[in-house]
């Protein structure tokens, strides 16, 4: 077949039963090319008619993929696989134009979102269930894990291909259907990801795609038919869906904000330290969930610290993504851009020192782009703006403090709970911030503790709402249902009826 979406058309519609199809609507968003500051295209945003449409084919479609042997469908996968590697680039590609990241973060996320579809490729070890033999009265006992139905997925547009990855592989390998519903901001990576499945083999309705705003999503939260739902993005939109999910019998993963601290201890190597929050604050101009936007110093090295973090900020390359050597490129669009540049305005009022201001940066040649420097706070105290609330940009705020046990209660105090981390020599050190830290994803001289795959992600407090974590054996568990089979073959005299209770 022909993969027409590595060059995204002017108008992105959606992906029902196995082929592109334009919905009912005559409702359209801007596509914004956010390093020239231009639209790009347009996508067409679903109706309740559009959405219907993909649910009823997703039910019948799941009928025959639910009954299937898992090995087949892992099959499925180990070719999906084998087609994301050979298209690495071109959705790299698609990211950086949509979303601005840079070529090489942009394929370092979609190698993560592979590694997800290489642990649903072991499902049929995934799904083994528990056996018990004779557990009394020439009785057997197993139990099995058995897929829900349709489900669904709502995903942000900071990693339009790893996010769906964390729950569309899982999902269908537990025997389900699934319809994504991607960011409209960046929606051209789901259709190539659409194309790769279809020829993969996967079964036309098994996996669609809605491209939408809130009248799909709650259209989807709504619909009878569809029994899960997953969602990233931010916290009151979080514990909407998660609400909202909860009031229907849904059940819903539903991972909300951050706000995440970076201890640094006395005895760090600060040139590690101001390395790591380099990356972790800027990367990927801070629209990561799991971006360090707050630098807590313990002690008397907070001079020097901020001062290796600003000689290091000052030479980054801010540009275009798709240009070679580029560090940052541009936010995503104006509007989050001037929501930024808000917040840094509101840390200036409320009287922290601005050491970095990101602001007014003029990229040559991309002139009208969206592009922020890095902006960098000290002094920063806990009731300010720039602490309390997630920014979603490049802006580093420096808390000091003079202990590790104040470090710790300050974060514990905070209502984020996504990620942490802390830089340290000490292993006492280190093992005390693990146990007593109050926090999801804890890393220890590592800045982004994303899990790997066969681990699962997810934040505790205002950043989850939900009993589940994303992938690993938390998805597995959150993409099926438990079912307990008791069997006996009794002899052929009946022995009459049995009234007490049935014991070993």
């Amino acid at each position: 077949m022909s993969i027409s979406y590595i060059k995204a058309p002017e108008t992105v519609t959606h992906w029902i039963n196995g082929k592109t199809q334009s919905g009912s609507s005559d409702r359209f968003a801007e596509i914004w090319d956010p390093a020239h500051g231009v639209v790009a295209r347009q996508v067409q945003l679903a109706s309740e008619q559009d959405v219907n449409e993909a649910v009823s084919n997703a039910v019948e479609a799941q009928l025959k993929w639910g009954g299937l042997a898992p090995q087949k469908r892992a099959r499925v996968l180990f070719k999906m696989n084998q087609l994301v590697s050979q298209y690495t680039d071109d959705f790299a590609r698609l990211i950086t134009r949509e979303h601005g990241k840079t070529f090489p973060d942009a394929k370092g996320e979609v190698q993560r979102g592979q590694e997800i579809l290489e642990f649903a490729c072991g499902i049929p070890h995934l799904l083994n269930g528990q056996f018990s033999d004779n557990v009394g009265g020439d009785i057997a006992n197993w139990s099995q894990r058995m897929p829900l139905g349709v489900t669904a997925g709502i995903t942000p547009f900071n990693f339009p291909f790893m996010v769906p990855m964390w729950m569309a592989p899982l999902s269908i390998a537990c025997g389900n259907s699934f319809i994504l519903k991607p960011s409209e901001r960046d929606p051209s990576p789901s259709l190539l990801l659409a194309e790769l499945f279809k020829e993969a083999g996967l079964p036309d309705g098994v996996f669609n795609v809605i491209q939408g705003d809130k009248l799909a999503v709650d259209t989807l939260l709504n619909h009878d038919d569809v029994q899960a739902i997953s969602f990233v993005g931010s916290t009151p939109i979080a514990r909407y869906i998660y609400e909202t999910s909860a009031q229907q019998g849904k059940r819903a993963q539903a991972l909300g904000g951050a706000k995440n601290h970076m201890i640094v201890m006395p005895d760090a190597d600060l040139d590690q330290a101001a390395d790591a929050l380099i990356g972790a604050a800027y990367g990927s101009a801070g629209e990561r969930c799991m971006a360090i936007s707050v630098a807590v110093v313990v002690g008397e090295v907070g001079d020097d610290l901020v001062e290796k973090v600003k000689s290091r900020a000052e030479i980054l390359n801010i540009n275009d993504g798709e240009v070679e050597g580029a560090d940052m490129g541009p936010i995503v669009t104006a509007e989050a851009k001037a929501r930024i540049e808000g917040y840094i305005a509101s840390g200036v009022e409320q009287g922290a020192t601005l050491v970095m201001d990101g602001r007014g940066l003029v990229v040559p040649e991309y002139e009208s782009g969206f592009f922020l420097g890095p902006t960098l706070f000290d002094n920063v105290t806990t009731d300010m703006k720039i602490y309390q609330e997630e920014i979603f940009g490049p802006v580093l705020a420096v808390v000091r403090v003079d202990t590790f046990a104040e470090a710790v209660e300050l974060i514990n105090a905070h209502p984020f709970a996504n990620g942490v981390a802390c830089y340290t020599r000490d292993g006492r050190t280190a093992r005390a911030f693990s146990q007593s830290i109050q926090v999801g994803m804890v890393g220890i001289n590592v800045p982004l503790p994303v899990p790997m795959a066969w681990h699962s992600f997810g934040g505790w407090k205002n950043s989850l709402f939900g009993d589940h974590h994303c992938y690993g054996e938390e998805g597995v568990r959150f993409y099926t249902r438990y079912k307990s089979i008791m069997q006996r073959w009794p002899d052929s005299d009946s022995k009459g009826p049995e009234f007490a209770m049935p014991v070993n």
